[in-house]
């Protein structure tokens, strides 16, 4: 009776087996035709950025909780992992494919327009089911709950956002490839304006928030330098001679997105999570058509000049002459490392003549580095980290505005006028703490 079970149970064994193969065997090669989906996805997520938004500082990778201050209070970005409970593991590609192009929640609500959807409207059907495939196959399922916005109400009510999105966010759409002749321009419009949206940052905004342009269909505002983020102001990308990209080569932006620096300039504040973390994955090829893209846009400001070298401070500093009000604040701070001539180390200290962000309109991105210093990490391509130390724990107001306004007027720059009540300003919502000491230090010893 025993060996007749254990016969019948090899017999059963056999027929399941036999009966789920072809299910198995289908699911099995399901999963190997969605790897490439996945993988594609996951390129499209880097190219987007979209880490950086959804990952609080020391969190997980897109379980969200990053926080962003408006004019009306802060809001946290949401967990996107494929988490049932807290994340988007329930949803459908419908309901994923609305929030991210149309900013619609599957339960209605209307998304902040910190979620750049209105950018997002133009990307095509196939590049979100790759994003959809890597979000829900792709990315570590992470349980956090969304945390609540931290504005009062009214304010908190979610249903004006939907008149907003009416008014300013635009049709979901696929992008027109056929306004531009040259195939490698138009993929460059379709980064630049959609999954990279540039615009999100790097275009002014109305008094209501809404970016005053989404393309170079709209005008010359696109692309012209945004308001204030987080205490960094955003340089225009179009083709101003001095505060712009006029001057740069398509090789130079393509080398910039990759390693956050050039001979021109380096990356920082907001910029450097830009390179670290999205353009220097970017393949080449892509990089090449965004740059391309980007040398199209002719400058917004038919009177500025092109930048000309001067070398009057120069002489002045390599004479031992100091006496120009902030170049003593230079010799004693800044020499070192940017040297007299302003032109600093090539990929190591950005120069400081002829530098866009030197001499743009609003000097708060200045004034900011000024006080609280930077780091940019190495990349893949350029593996050593740039530092610029912070001063304003030993500089005053009127020593930084005196610093900014001798650089904002040397070597050929043009620049407005910085006052210690503009550093003041800034002062207010950036800490200014002395750098650590080396262990051992004879200072620190006292």
């Amino acid at each position: 009776m025993k060996k007749i079970s254990i016969k019948c149970a090899q017999v059963v064994a056999v027929t399941l087996a036999a009966l789920c193969s072809p299910f198995a065997a289908h699911a099995a090669a399901n999963a190997s035709a969605q790897q490439p989906l996945v993988a594609h996805g996951e390129y499209l997520a880097r190219a987007g950025d979209c880490i950086a938004c959804h990952t609080s500082q020391g969190g997980k990778p897109f379980a969200g909780g990053l926080k962003f201050d408006t004019p009306i209070g802060a809001i946290y970005s949401t967990n996107i992992t494929p988490d049932r409970n807290t994340g988007i593991g329930t949803w459908t590609f419908e309901q994923f494919d609305r929030a991210v192009r149309a900013g619609v929640r599957p339960n209605g609500d209307t998304l902040y327009p910190a979620m750049p959807y209105p950018s997002y409207a133009r990307l095509s059907e196939p590049d979100m089911r790759a994003l959809y495939a890597y979000f829900t196959q792709g990315v570590t399922p992470l349980q956090q709950q969304n945390r609540p916005v931290d504005i009062v109400w009214p304010l908190s009510m979610r249903w004006p956002l939907g008149f907003w999105r009416q008014l300013f966010a635009p049709e979901q759409k696929p992008f027109d490839a056929t306004r531009y002749a040259d195939p490698v321009i138009a993929h460059g419009a379709y980064l630049v304006q959609g999954l990279g949206h540039c615009g999100a940052c790097h275009t002014p905004r109305a008094k209501t928030m809404q970016e005053l342009a989404l393309t170079d269909l709209g005008g010359n505002d696109y692309l012209a330098g945004g308001g204030p983020i987080d205490g960094w102001v955003p340089s225009s990308l179009r083709g101003n001679p001095r505060t712009g990209l006029g001057t740069w080569s398509e090789a130079d932006i393509v080398q910039f997105l990759k390693t956050g620096r050039t001979q021109h300039t380096a990356a920082f504040g907001g910029m450097t999570d830009v390179v670290q973390h999205s353009a220097q994955h970017v393949s080449d090829d892509d990089l090449t058509a965004m740059a391309r893209y980007l040398k199209t846009l002719p400058s917004n400001d038919p009177k500025e000049t092109p930048y000309a070298y001067d070398d009057s401070a120069a002489r002045a500093l390599r004479t031992g002459d100091a006496s120009a009000p902030g170049a003593a604040v230079y010799r004693d701070n800044c020499m070192a490392c940017h040297r007299s001539d302003g032109r600093g180390y090539t990929r190591v200290f950005p120069a400081l003549g002829g530098n866009p962000v030197v001499q743009g309109n609003d000097a708060t991105s200045l004034i900011h580095v000024l006080l609280a210093g930077s780091t940019l990490e190495g990349t893949k391509t350029a593996p050593s980290s740039i530092t610029m130390p912070p001063f304003g724990w030993r500089l005053s107001d009127q020593e930084v505005a005196d610093v900014a306004n001798f650089v904002r007027t040397s070597w050929g720059n043009t620049g407005s006028k910085v006052t210690a009540t503009d550093v003041a300003q800034v002062r207010k919502t950036v800490p200014a703490h002395a750098p650590e000491l080396p262990p051992a230090s004879a200072l620190e010893r006292r």
